[in-house]
């Protein structure tokens, strides 16, 4: 679970930062612009898949009873 808190963090300032760039620099090309809005996605999707995982994991398990009858 360490590996995914460590890969959660990381994968959330990416998202952050280069969609800060994306959003907020004036003098980007075209090829820039869509190399930073990638990593930003990539980032994004890296971050909330770490996120399941880890909220799953913290989930206490329950477990279902059958009814007798």
């Amino acid at each position: 679970m360490k590996v995914f808190a460590i890969l959660n963090v990381v994968a959330w300032m990416g998202f952050w930062a280069f969609g800060y760039i994306a959003l907020t620099s004036p003098e980007l090309t075209t090829n820039q612009l869509t190399i930073a809005a990638l990593l930003a996605a990539v980032g994004f999707a890296i971050g909330m898949l770490s996120y399941l995982r880890l909220s799953n994991a913290a989930r206490p398990f329950t477990p279902v009873l059958k009814e007798e009858g």
